[in-house]
């Protein structure tokens, strides 16, 4: 008998219909040859510190750093039926070997690896290995298993991720709490996102908005913007500084004749796009469809497993492998019949398919290749309305790859007017090619310009004068931090370390939702639609650690080295001393360091953890007692003596306004007024107001709870 291991009930369910195994067991399928069973994700995990040693259950600064030689594993209680199962079946006596066929990466080699260790089984073991859970692709994969063997580099890898991120997340975490009296979560991976996030908090916050005039002028049939050929940079050199400069030309060149005095075309192309791996893709749903990380990759999951829609998800590769030429023809034909007409608009030179190394690529293709349809027919009528939106984005991504460049002609025609000249720009499309697949940008759409040539006259009919603003860097979206994720480190100036990074990140494409959707969960991080912006805690944490544990460059580089140990070309020793000499010195930091922040007091347990409000280290307006900061606002600290003073935190927030903090609010006290990056706070008269850059009247007014009522004694 040949035991099958999924990492699933769902998708061993699905293994044991294509090997005919329908005799049902408790947690398992049996056939004649065959018997599949499946964890429920990590059956097995790290023990944790005070089940190593009794000691460690109270938390105390002496006992750290924590550094086992080896970190024992535990059989998790809650799914430790699942795990008797698997255990008794890889221990029967009619078992001659086992089948590993956990999903196909790192996270699913290790969950199989610790349980057939835990189980203290010896028996041979052979790698599923696929990337379509469709009937032909499991027919396919074991017919062609290979030994586990073959994957050690890969287990060695997860290994070394997961004991690092205890070493690392259990000692800094424990020792920066006990530091500074409040949970805080310290973590290899997500400290450094969270970093990104602080550093774009600093930029947005510090940006100093500047106010410059821009003067657009009408000639019947096409519009041209006034710019100073001096300037050579093109964003500088449309800014008139002073509304008195650009009404005086406008007055200069209205309704005065103007001659085209040049016009350039240049020809441009837009290569295809390249196919999906799981971090583009994440990055095109959060554009288009709003979807977080998270959200995508669960879909995504959902298409794959239970639909059988698209291939293998949590993939790297932008690629096919050449040898999937000859199947791509199938996927395309059972497509729904919604992209027919797409399909037929991919030319077939010499009657096949175009075959180009930007889609098919041995060398950059991973573990698995990247996101396509698979070739089974999908109704997609029978999807949910996420899982349309998702499987379209994707379908759509492998028809444009096979598509034509886009081509289009840029032109640029100078007007002169007086003294004055005015630029203008503009495309005329020669070949749609792939962009025939997507609606045009706005941009794209309204830069189509009438037949011009040098020397042809116009009246400038009309000249407006448009007051500018300079903006500040937007704030991160998933798409933009998914992005800064996977390029950490490429920013550097050391032109050897940038050599030395190329290829590593944050993360992992199956693990970045996860390390955001956590940064949320600890306070860290908030949504506001679209945007995620650090916190006030989130802030003070990377206030607190050391630059190491914050540099994305250096993390980016563990990132690597774990790659570089599934590939055998890093010894894990070498790994793992590093990544213990980060955490003793983690430890010695977080005792030594003189970086005095102050966070909300909290208490540590899972359930029902209670937080106590900070001093803000200023009196009250009202009463003169001292204010105080909890999770959700600024109040005096003598409400219950009937002070209502209250400023909370969301309160300009929740209408496209800066979140309070508490310099912000110190300031408000202080001075009345707060003038940032995004516009003017101002608290009077028991009103607070936001005005944003650029405009005169507040667009925000928001009463404040200022009366001081007597306290009510029986």
């Amino acid at each position: 008998m040949i035991l099958v291991v999924a990492e699933k009930p769902s998708v061993g369910r699905d293994i044991a219909r294509v090997l005919k195994c329908t005799s049902k067991g408790e947690g398992f399928l049996q056939g004649d040859m065959y018997t599949v069973t499946w964890a429920v994700g990590h059956l097995v995990t790290l023990c944790e510190p005070q089940e190593i040693d009794e000691k460690y259950k109270k938390w105390r600064m002496e006992d750290l750093p924590i550094l086992p030689e080896d970190i024992p594993t535990k059989v998790i209680s809650k799914t430790k039926s699942q795990y008797n199962v698997i255990r008794k079946l890889m221990l029967d006596k009619d078992t001659q070997r086992i089948v590993c066929a956990t999903d196909a990466g790192r996270e699913g080699e290790l969950i199989f690896r610790l349980i057939y260790e835990k189980s203290g089984c010896g028996k041979p073991v052979d790698r599923l290995w696929i990337s379509s859970m469709t009937d032909i692709a499991i027919k396919e994969g074991f017919d062609t298993l290979k030994p586990a063997s073959v994957y050690d580099g890969l287990y060695r890898s997860a290994s070394s991720r997961s004991q690092a991120d205890w070493l690392v997340g259990m000692n800094a975490s424990r020792a920066f709490t006990l530091r500074y009296n409040a949970l805080l979560s310290v973590g290899r991976v997500q400290t450094p996102t969270l970093a990104i996030l602080v550093q774009r908090e600093k930029e947005i916050r510090e940006f100093v908005p500047e106010e410059y005039f821009t003067l657009l002028a009408d000639f019947g049939d096409y519009t041209g913007l006034w710019f100073d050929e001096t300037i050579p940079e093109e964003k500088l050199n449309i800014r008139i500084k002073t509304q008195e400069l650009a009404q005086s030309i406008a007055s200069e060149v209205r309704k005065k004749s103007a001659k085209i005095i040049s016009v350039s075309r240049e020809g441009k192309r837009e290569l295809p796009p390249s196919l999906y791996d799981l971090t583009t893709l994440q990055r095109d749903a959060n554009k288009t469809l709003g979807f977080t990380a998270s959200k995508t990759l669960k879909v995504a999951q959902s298409l794959y497993e239970t639909r059988k829609a698209i291939t293998y998800p949590r993939t790297d590769s932008r690629y096919l492998p050449d040898d999937m030429a000859s199947r791509v023809p199938k996927t395309l034909s059972n497509l729904p019949e919604a992209y027919a007409s797409f399909i037929d608009g991919i030319p077939k030179p010499s009657g096949k398919l175009p075959h180009s190394k930007r889609i098919y690529d041995n060398t950059k293709v991973s573990d698995h290749h990247a996101i396509i349809p698979t070739p089974q027919r999908t109704d997609t009528d029978k999807l949910d309305k996420d899982e349309q939106a998702l499987f379209d984005l994707i379908a759509r991504r492998l028809i444009a790859a096979l598509y034509p460049v886009h081509e289009y002609d840029a032109i640029r025609v100078i007007t002169s007017c007086q003294t004055h000249k005015f630029k203008t720009t503009g495309r005329n499309v020669t070949q749609l090619g792939w962009k025939a697949l997507y609606p045009p940008k706005k941009e794209e759409a309204e830069s189509s310009l009438p037949s011009l040539a040098q020397g042809d006259k116009r009246t400038l009919q009309n000249a407006k004068v448009k007051k500018e603003t300079t903006k500040a860097p937007p704030w991160h979206t998933d798409a933009s931090l998914l992005s800064a994720m996977e390029n950490a480190g490429r920013e550097i100036e050391d032109e050897d370390l940038k050599e030395q990074m190329k290829g590593s990140g944050l993360g992992t494409p199956a693990t970045r939702a996860a390390i955001i959707d956590r940064l949320v969960q600890v306070g860290y991080v908030q949504r506001k639609g679209k945007i995620m912006q650090a916190t006030p805690k989130g802030e003070k944490l990377i206030a607190a650690v050391p630059p190491d544990i914050a540099s994305p460059e250096m993390t980016g580089k563990w990132e690597k080295a774990l790659s570089e140990i599934a590939e055998n070309k890093r010894d894990v020793g070498r790994f793992m001393d590093g990544i213990r000499r980060l955490t003793q010195y983690l430890v010695t930091y977080s005792k030594e360091n003189q970086v005095n922040v102050e966070f909300e007091r909290e208490t540590r347990g899972t359930k029902g953890r209670k937080k106590g409000p900070a001093s803000l280290g200023v009196s009250c307006p009202v009463c003169g007692k001292p204010l105080q900061e909890t999770d959700k606002a600024f109040g005096c600290s003598a409400w219950r003596d009937g002070c209502k003073f209250t400023l909370w935190k969301n309160a300009l927030s929740r209408s496209n306004g800066p979140m309070l903090t508490a310099r912000i609010v110190k300031s408000l006290l202080d001075k009345g007024e707060v003038k940032g990056s995004t516009g003017l706070v101002q608290l009077k008269d028991g009103k607070l107001t936001f005005t944003p850059a650029g405009q005169q009247t507040p667009a925000l007014a928001v009463d404040v709870l200022y009366e001081k009522k007597s306290s009510k004694k029986t």
